[in-house]
């Protein structure tokens, strides 16, 4: 039977009984004998020490969306094995089109899929474990309500839940008119183009995720993506990471990624861009969030994009294929999505700014959860559900051409022409990170010979040594106040002075214009200074003069602002030594050792880390052995075959592991003279937490 192929330990051989098949029923173990288990003993009803929980706790499915299932037994309860399934609402699993969804496999040594019923999950070794956990993929719009079941094998009794905790009923989220379709449809039926413009707001702050924060560097990486066709995919969970995807996902570089886009000729409509944020929160007073601007239409009516949050090993948020082509033949409205981050299976840490590890064979692309790893900055012990890091807002600006929607908008957006408009040019390459632009300067010139003014930025981060950055200073021509280039270039006025003050320039009025603003005569800024520190942040001032009487001027004559240079390397900082281990060898020559864990990685070109494992020599007395002999000690002494390796004393950063050579006993149990006990000892795990 399929619960018994599934199960198949001896103990179960008298715990589980078949109802029979009813007439026209699937052959001997098909998945709805699996339904039809009864126990022979007390069957558990209800809630108890066992559950299945979606992470989250979702009330509703989002069609297409990956969920986490986890099957938890509460301590000290356990299972040995168990089936987990999901069928639609009222079927009773005799058919394959009962069941819906996907299930897919997190950990191949824990799960696998049901031999004899193939939509079914089981255990791939009974043993004693108190959780598994799985993905599923939720099933197309339309699908209707799913019942996902649990059964717990636990010594010799199997519960298997209609109600209670291993049951989840979960129905598909209600679409608003006008939203995103979800998975995206065969074909597109609507007409004409769509104009879309799409908004980043990063919720990634120390305030909402404070686990492990970076205090250095934190940003988000240009965003980089594309409307497209259904021919072509960015990236997708399950799938693999293409080498653009590799770079934005562990560089923050964009560039191969829109290589990437562009080869695609047919198949883009529109390549999305947009700066990168550093750092990587700022209240929306302060910059605004960036956006960008695309079109689609209907063979190209998809939408993906993807940014890093840095410093991680390869954490992205996105959206892969979001179809923007509703099932009403016309363009989504507005479409509002928090974001949590993903995996892309290129890098192996857990840390936010774990050292550069790459995954070999590379991984799957897969989302975060909060049940990864006990180090991640996302962990939770109860699997609850990520706080979103980001949110995405695309909203419909535009549409042109006949439009062929069965239920008419609510908005009016028609226009004759949505070409991208023109915007000022930026030829900045994205992997060159600059803060904003300051205040223009005052004009170099104080009369109306023409000068000029300048603004300037500072570089805080070059992504790409390879690809260099252009220029941090930007020049305007400029005149003296009261004059303007476009005057001068028709009239040139003069200037009356009283007293040596220049009064206002006017025409035919000789006499002097005393304002309060000709009290109180300025020189023009200086440059700004350099930057007060060689790298990291600093202060740079700019200083003016004051050319008239102090007592009518509050003007500030001194300005400060602050600065950014590239990064100061961060050199790797070591522990102290640990005391030496005990000689590997009981007699003769051996070798003792000593480590140091690694307390701080290097960083932006600091000095690279030092050894962590030293050895030395020592000799505690000299053995006595028969000649090619390598058990004995003492002639007759005879030893036990070497024990297993210890486990290791530390899970990182050096420990220790020992085994043992024992003396056997010889002539009635007496033991040789000076035969004594050996031990090894080697180092493990040194690779830094």
């Amino acid at each position: 039977t399929a619960a018994a192929a599934a199960l198949s330990q001896p103990f179960l051989c008298t715990a589980v009984a078949f109802v029979e098949e009813p007439v026209g029923g699937r052959s001997d173990g098909y998945c709805g004998r699996i339904l039809r288990a009864q126990t022979q003993g007390t069957r558990k009803e209800g809630h108890h020490e066992f559950r299945i929980r979606v992470e989250g706790d979702p009330a509703s499915y989002q069609p297409g969306s990956t969920y986490r299932v986890v099957l938890l037994a509460t301590s000290p309860s356990y299972f040995r094995g168990f089936t987990l399934i999901a069928l639609k609402e009222g079927r009773e699993g005799t058919v394959d089109d009962d069941y819906i969804g996907q299930f897919q496999n997190i950990d191949e040594e824990d799960t696998q899929f049901m031999t004899n019923c193939a939509p079914a999950m089981t255990e791939s070794t009974p043993r004693r474990r108190t959780r598994i956990q799985v993905f599923w993929t939720a099933p197309p719009t339309g699908s209707g309500c799913v019942i996902m079941k649990a059964s717990i094998v636990q010594k010799r009794v199997i519960y298997f839940q209609d109600e209670g905790s291993l049951t989840i009923r979960l129905c598909e989220k209600e679409r608003v008119f006008g939203e995103a379709t979800g998975a995206p449809a065969m074909e597109c039926c609507a007409c004409g183009t769509a104009k879309y413009r799409l908004t980043f707001y990063g919720n990634w702050s120390e305030k909402v995720h404070p686990k492990d924060y970076p205090r250095r560097a934190n940003h988000w990486s240009a965003l980089i993506g594309a409307s497209h066709s259904r021919g072509y995919v960015l990236w997708e969970y399950g799938g693999y990471a293409s080498e653009g995807v590799r770079q934005v996902a562990e560089f923050g570089s964009p560039i191969k990624m829109e290589e990437e886009i562009r080869q695609k000729g047919d198949e883009v409509l529109t390549v999305i861009k947009t700066k990168a944020q550093w750092p990587a929160w700022q209240p929306l007073n302060l910059r605004a969030a960036p956006s960008a601007e695309f079109s689609v239409d209907r063979t190209c009516h998809l939408m993906s994009f993807l940014t890093m949050l840095g410093p991680s090993p390869d954490w992205n948020v996105g959206l892969s294929g979001e179809d923007l082509c509703t099932k009403e033949c016309g363009w989504v409205q507005r479409l509002e999505t928090d974001l949590i981050p993903w995996d892309a299976g290129t890098d192996n840490g857990v840390t936010y700014e774990s050292p550069n590890k790459p995954t070999i064979p590379q991984e799957k692309i897969r989302p975060l959860t909060s049940l990864d790893h006990p180090q991640s900055p996302f962990y939770d012990p109860e699997g609850g559900a990520i706080t979103p890091i980001a949110k995405l807002v695309v909203e419909r600006i535009a549409r042109k051409g006949e439009q062929c929607n069965v239920v008419p908008d609510t908005i009016d957006d028609i226009v004759a022409d949505i070409g991208q408009e023109d915007k000022e040019e930026d030829d900045t390459p994205e992997t060159c990170i600059y803060s904003g632009w300051s205040p223009w300067s005052a004009c170099s010139s104080a009369t109306c010979e023409k000068g000029r003014r300048m603004r300037q930025r500072m570089l805080k981060a070059q992504l790409d040594l390879s690809v260099p950055c252009p220029h941090t200073q930007d020049f305007q021509p400029c005149m003296g106040p009261g004059c303007s280039i476009e005057g001068k270039n028709r009239n040139t006025l003069k200037c009356d002075c009283c007293e040596g003050l220049c009064s206002v320039c006017v025409r035919e009025q000789p006499a002097c214009l005393f304002a309060d603003s000709l009290l109180c005569m300025l020189s023009p800024w200086s440059d700004w200074s350099d930057c007060s520190v060689t790298c990291g942040r600093g202060l740079q001032t700019r200083q003016r003069m004051l050319k008239s009487d102090p007592a009518g001027c509050s003007e500030e004559l001194e300005q400060m602002e602050k600065c950014m240079l590239p990064e100061c390397p961060a050199d790797c900082m070591v522990s102290e030594w640990s005391e030496w281990s005990e000689c590997n060898k009981s007699c003769g020559k051996g070798h003792t050792i000593r480590t140091r864990m690694v307390k701080l990685e290097p960083q932006f070109g600091g000095r690279a880390c030092p050894e962590t494992i030293q050895r030395k020599k020592c000799k505690i007395r000299k053995c006595r052995t028969k000649e090619g002999s390598r058990d004995t000690s003492v002639s007759g002494c005879r030893m036990q075959p070497w024990t297993a390796w210890t486990d290791c004393t530390k899970p990182c950063s050096g420990g220790i592991q020992e085994r043992f050579m024992v003396a056997k006993e010889r002539d009635k149990g007496a033991m040789a003279v000076g035969c004594k006990d050996r031990k090894e000892v080697r180092a493990c795990n040194v690779y830094p937490c």
